[in-house]
């Protein structure tokens, strides 16, 4: 029996990386990731948006980590023993840019199935609509499923300062 390919691919599940952010789930797809590393301190780099902590050195390679809480005009995200940074690797421009996120706790690795993903709310989230990729039904639970290139797009953050940036700066930071 030879079924549309399409239909195929919609009852194969997906995996996602579930994390907290605040007491709120988060997920981004597995293909995006490359690994899950213990918090360490970023060394800051001057001028920079609010929602970009610093770099880090990862095996000599220099990678900027995002906090996504502030990336989210929220404030920025408090360091415990659970805190992680996840290493992703994001479209960004015509090549990839490697970012790490940092992120309250990883949670698990599920599979989501797309028949149980549902478009990003038109109104009621508390981030940009553009950030959200869908809304996985997980255990009677929906859990928001980012966007990584749009919510990760550094030329934006560092350059253009999308919305929800200026509010995560301090007053003195802002432009006249």
């Amino acid at each position: 029996m030879n079924r549309p390919v399409v239909a195929a691919h919609a009852a194969e599940p997906t995996q996602y990386l579930t994390f907290l952010l605040g007491s709120e789930m988060f997920a981004l797809g597995i293909l995006a990731i490359k690994e899950i590393i213990e918090y360490r301190a970023p060394t800051e780099v001057p001028m920079m948006p609010a929602s970009v902590r610093g770099v880090i050195n990862l095996r000599g390679a220099v990678v900027p980590v995002v906090d996504l809480q502030a990336r989210f005009g929220r404030p920025p995200s408090p360091v415990s023993r659970r805190s992680c940074i996840v290493i992703l690797e994001v479209p960004q421009g015509d090549g990839r840019q490697v970012v790490g996120v940092v992120v309250d706790a990883v949670s698990e690795v599920l599979d989501i199935p797309m028949d149980d993903i549902e478009p990003p709310p038109a109104f009621g989230t508390r981030i940009r609509r553009d950030f959200i990729a869908g809304m996985g039904k997980v255990r009677e639970r929906f859990v928001i499923l980012l966007n990584a290139e749009q919510a990760l797009a550094l030329d934006e953050m560092v350059g253009l300062d999308g919305p929800g940036e200026a509010a995560a700066r301090p007053a003195e930071a802002l432009p006249a």
